[in-house]
């Protein structure tokens, strides 16, 4: 696929809203397929390309967008890195529809009545009480790839374990049910660039290089999800997410569960055990300064003032990323503006951008000036925040701000704080305690 052809946005929201409350998946889908509904058209079709073509398909989950692939066809996936630009060494997650698809895949060769008993038949027991309290939902576990796997050897990047989920959107298991397929599915957005929650995102980041964008709406969490290694002793999170510790340790087996992933933004040497480990991601166009929660509001607004007088970033816009404590516009607008600046500001709905200017001491010319700014409140419930902080990323983007300040969250180690804090380090290109 070319850059001058097109890539189609297929509406499914109600698909995705509304899942199958009454009846077994495959029983919702030949209901759907019976009443031959617009949704049901656009499944087939997505269904029919992740069978026999080598480009991928976007499509929503519960935390980002997804860009699945057959995850059996090694030239299929393949499409996905092509698509995303991504390099090869990072593995991929697997999902999965139903445990007895995951059964399959560690017992190659077995068919779908042999699954219909014992669908954890094969699935070490340290995961069984978190299966039976997260799945579907968004955990994703390491697990053992097997001798002769149907898996293609790209998704594990030739490691010896691959990662699996089970998706609570009801959309994005109805396509693999739809496929037949367990589908390959990292971020559906160019490589290390903020993760998409909506299909205007994936848009942005992949027309030209995917034919068809699944539209189900925003997503409802915002961050990717939590991966574990329950093979390891004592087990440990590999990447935090929707799903936190605390809630992890209440499973038995999972008590003692350990934090092994890594914040900083710098690349490591070994072959990563899990996406989102190794290379610097979710960054926007723009260069991303994080402050610690602890720093004051007062030498952050300094910093920010003095940033934008010095003479080399001097001409810049920029913007700010608003969580818990900081004021509307870090208090930097025009004071003559502060009344109309304010209002328009707090009466903005949650995540949406504000531009106002920013009065500003011009040394060599010894006089005032102005320089345009944009302000962002993300709200002050951590789920807001996780939902908002791509989308407001992106925003910034599209006004072309130079560079964005970032108010960050106490990082309470493996819960949704930590998972937002880690996204914002790995997209910061500084990130300052003062």
């Amino acid at each position: 696929m070319t850059n001058d052809q097109t890539t189609r946005i297929l509406p499914v929201q109600r698909l995705n809203i509304k899942g199958p409350t009454d009846k077994p998946l495959p029983e919702w889908w030949a209901s759907e397929r019976q009443s031959k509904t617009p949704e049901a058209t656009a499944i087939e079709e997505a269904a029919e390309l992740l069978r026999t073509s080598d480009i991928p398909v976007a499509f929503p989950t519960e935390t980002v967008y997804g860009l699945g692939a057959d995850a059996t066809r090694s030239a299929a996936v393949q499409g996905i890195y092509k698509a995303k630009q991504r390099p090869s060494d990072n593995p991929l997650i697997v999902h999965v529809d139903s445990l007895a698809m995951l059964e399959r895949l560690l017992n190659p060769g077995m068919s779908a009545a042999d699954t219909t008993d014992t669908p954890l038949k094969s699935i070490p027991l340290i995961y069984h009480k978190l299966l039976s309290r997260f799945w579907p939902g968004p955990l994703t576990i390491i697990l053992p790839n097997p001798s002769g796997s149907s898996l293609a050897k790209e998704v594990t990047s030739y490691l010896t374990t691959f990662g699996v989920r089970m998706p609570a959107s009801p959309l994005a298991r109805l396509l693999i049910h739809a496929a037949d397929r367990p589908l390959a599915a990292p971020s559906a957005n160019a490589s290390t660039k903020p993760s998409p929650t909506t299909a205007q995102h994936v848009h942005h980041d992949l027309h030209g290089r995917i034919e068809v964008i699944l539209d189900g709406g925003p997503c409802a969490v915002g961050v990717e999800s939590t991966v574990v290694d329950g093979l390891s002793d004592p087990p440990v999170i590999l990447r935090p997410g929707g799903i936190g510790i605390d809630d992890l340790r209440q499973c038995e087996g999972w008590e003692n569960v350990q934090i092994a992933y890594n914040d900083g933004s710098h690349e490591v040497k070994e072959a990563p055990r899990a996406p989102g480990m190794k290379y610097r991601h979710y960054s926007p166009k723009a260069r991303v300064v994080l402050f610690e929660p602890e720093c004051s509001e007062e030498k952050v607004a300094k910093r920010v003032r003095k940033d934008m007088e010095d003479s080399a970033v001097g001409s810049h816009s920029v913007g700010i990323v608003r969580t818990r404590h900081w004021a509307p516009g870090l208090g930097l607008y025009e004071p003559a503006e502060k009344e109309k600046t304010l209002q328009r500001i707090q009466e903005a709905p949650t995540g949406s951008l504000v531009s106002f200017s920013v009065p500003l001491k011009d040394h060599v010319k010894d006089c005032f000036t102005s320089k345009p700014a944009y302000d962002c409140a993300l709200g002050t419930d951590v789920g807001l925040i996780a939902r908002g902080l791509f989308a407001a990323l992106r925003a910034m983007d599209d006004e072309e701000v130079d560079v964005i300040y970032v108010e960050g969250l106490v990082a309470e180690h493996g819960d949704l704080h930590a998972a937002v804090m880690n996204r914002l380090r790995k997209a910061a290109g500084a990130e300052l305690k003062v």
